[in-house]
């Protein structure tokens, strides 16, 4: 029962943000029409050279590389580290690599521009 209520709250608040920020944007440009403003300023005049598909694809990949490196550090540390919960530190280690993959893969998507 708590599944359901938890994922029914998780939708509501995903479309709640979604509707909020569509009706902003609406009514910021039909204001912009209003008082006779070009509504040009909201496209970009340069095309993106690289596809958007690939810079998904780089992030997604450089986070999972980060996770993968940082479940694998994190068991290398428990024989290290004997002391510590070994749930932390994989869970530690996990977020700071996913982390870093993601800076990576901003990097990289920057080059790419």
């Amino acid at each position: 029962m708590e599944v359901v209520i938890f994922f029914g709250l998780l939708f509501a608040t995903v479309f709640g943000m979604y509707y909020l920020f569509i009706t902003a944007r609406n009514k910021e440009r039909m204001s912009l029409i209003e008082k006779g403003a070009d509504a040009s300023i909201f496209y970009s005049a340069k095309k993106r050279i690289t596809p958007m598909w690939k810079i998904i694809v780089i992030n997604i990949g450089c986070l999972f590389t980060g996770i993968g490196t940082g479940i694998i550090s994190a068991h290398s540390l428990t024989h290290v580290l004997s002391p510590y919960n070994e749930a932390v530190l994989v869970l530690g280690c996990t977020f700071i690599f996913g982390g870093l993959g993601l800076l990576a893969g901003f990097k990289i998507a920057q080059k790419l521009e």
